[in-house]
């Protein structure tokens, strides 16, 4: 005998009505996604059968699960029912006709995204406290976030998978700290005190840590998809999950008291909804502290102009730009401004007055951001990452009007740097953007973290290019491959090329050569 046999029929084909009213359920209690609701009713469509049975087989539902969905529409149901037996009926029904579930706008089955009447929740949910507190998500998360604004009911319907419906007495659940939230602060403080650079968190895998570069499980056991998704909403404000219901994926920063700050980055995929959290030091680091030499501050000598800090992703750029402003910051007085998605390190103001701005919450893009900066009497602009045409467009000429800009950029070589700068501009203009670089660029640092030969820690390699005279005629005359003969005779200057920067690192036995090799664009440069 199968053993879905002996199950209660629910949801099929031939019942729309309790297809709709199961699926429902199931996503507002976070035991499955909306993706996989969808994807279900598909397979059903040409398949047949039943959708929790479907559901199970595909490994999304438990059977548990399954019978805490029963539980909960037997609950809704016989309350209609009694409902409709007391006369009860809607505002604009017929009279004497008694009021029902609310029907999709669409009329198609699982097309409706609307959560259940918070009425008739908050009474289910008095009947099984249990499972309602494990259901539901954190929201209030305001008064333990450092960078947070007041919470605000959520906007649009999707909103209310954040968990805002009221309990009977009138407070909502999200006046008690939910376990999903406890749960992943747990995680967090924990790879903190590893020292992780990044937490993953993933449906269907096991939770993993990133140490020195390497990704390691934590746990022996997958993630089942409702587990992973409560603990990453667990971390969401009502605002934010309402613009991760409605885009699939959100960049934010979350903050632990006495624990630490976190970059953040939640996104669905087609087994549940991940999450990757980069642990951020709770001061700014220093050089020394990044392994870093000391003689890299002369790239923020200047006074006007623009400086690039490039490398692929988890390289150390934003660690790197962070030391450079701390030392801006420390030595001068002048009025830095930073446009970051999302603010990751925090400055307070020293000796400068730092003002810091997040694209989407405290402005609405990163250009809007620097066409309004030329209006607040910035000296130094700091922006997050140069992600587009507008914006290293507006980069460019705030560095010609007198102002210093540090940036960030994912290419792998200052030749690279410049050359993806005039690709993101059409033909006709890359004569008068090869002379506002020429002009304007003053270094450019390219980075790498490489593991040591003992496993225990990255170390930095760097190429340096110093904008020189010789350098800006060669961007002038469209002759940017000859720029490397610079590097290689520019130490003097300060100017490095990475394969030179990790011929000394092998000398040194700090890395092996293996490693090296794996880095170099011609290994035959590399001389060790």
């Amino acid at each position: 005998m199968r053993r879905f046999e002996r199950l209660p029929r629910f949801g099929t084909v031939g019942d729309p009505k309790s297809t709709e009213l199961f699926g429902r359920i199931a996503v507002h209690l976070k035991l499955i996604t909306m993706d996989q609701l969808a994807e279900a009713i598909r397979e059903q469509a040409v398949e047949g059968g039943q959708l929790g049975e479907l559901l199970i087989r595909k490994g999304v539902l438990t059977p548990d699960g399954l019978q805490k969905i029963l539980a909960y529409q037997k609950e809704y149901l016989a309350k209609q029912a009694a409902a409709g037996a007391a006369g009860a009926a809607k505002p604009t029904a017929p009279k004497g006709k008694p009021a029902g579930p609310a029907k999709p706008a669409t009329g198609k089955v699982g097309a409706s995204t609307a959560p259940l009447p918070a009425a008739t929740v908050a009474e289910v949910a008095a009947s099984h406290p249990s499972e309602a507190a494990a259901a539901r998500p954190a929201d209030a998360v305001a008064a333990r976030r450092q960078d947070a604004p007041a919470a605000r009911p959520p906007a649009t319907p999707g909103a209310a998978r954040a968990g805002t419906a009221a309990q009977p007495g009138g407070q909502g659940f999200a006046t008690q700290p939910p376990r999903d939230r406890r749960r992943l602060d747990a995680l967090l403080a924990k790879a903190v005190e590893r020292r992780a650079s990044d937490l993953h968190v993933h449906a269907g895998a096991p939770v993993k840590l990133r140490l020195n570069g390497e990704l390691l499980d934590d746990a022996p056991a997958p993630l089942p998809a409702p587990e992973a998704e409560a603990i990453l909403l667990g971390g969401l404000e009502p605002e934010q999950a309402a613009l991760f219901d409605q885009h699939g994926e959100l960049d934010f920063a979350y903050t632990i008291p006495n624990v630490g700050r976190f970059r953040a980055n939640v996104y669905r995929q087609h087994r549940g909804m991940n999450g990757i959290f980069r642990v951020i030091p709770p001061a700014p680091p220093t050089l020394q502290e990044l392994g870093l030499p000391a003689t890299l501050a002369r790239v923020v000598n200047f006074h006007q102009g623009l400086v690039l800090l490039t490398g692929p992703a988890g390289c150390g750029k934003s660690s790197t730009l962070a030391a450079l402003v701390d030392i801006l910051n420390t030595e001068r007085r002048d009025h830095i401004l930073t446009i970051e998605d999302p603010i990751e390190h925090l400055h307070p103001s020293k000796r400068c007055v730092v003002n810091q701005r997040q694209a989407g919450r405290h402005t609405e893009s990163f250009a809007r951001a620097l066409r309004a900066a030329l209006r607040e009497d910035p000296d130094i602009i700091v922006i997050g990452e140069l992600r587009d045409r507008e914006t290293i467009s507006l980069a460019l000429t705030a560095a010609e009007t007198g102002h210093l800009v540090l940036g960030t950029l994912h290419t792998n070589s200052a030749i690279r740097t410049i050359n993806r700068i005039l690709g993101v501009f059409p033909p006709n203009q890359q004569s008068q953007i090869r002379t506002m670089i020429s002009e304007s660029l003053k270094a450019i640092v390219s980075q790498r973290l490489i593991r040591t030969t003992d496993g225990k820690r990255r170390v930095p390699a760097l190429e340096i290019l110093m904008c020189n005279k010789a350098v800006g005629n060669l961007i002038r005359e469209g002759k940017t491959f000859q720029i490397i003969s610079v590097l290689q005779t520019g130490g003097p200057q300060g100017m490095a090329l990475m394969e030179n920067s990790l011929a000394a690192l092998v000398k040194s036995g700090t890395i092996s050569k293996d490693e090296a090799l794996k880095l170099c664009d011609d290994p035959k440069r590399l001389v060790a």
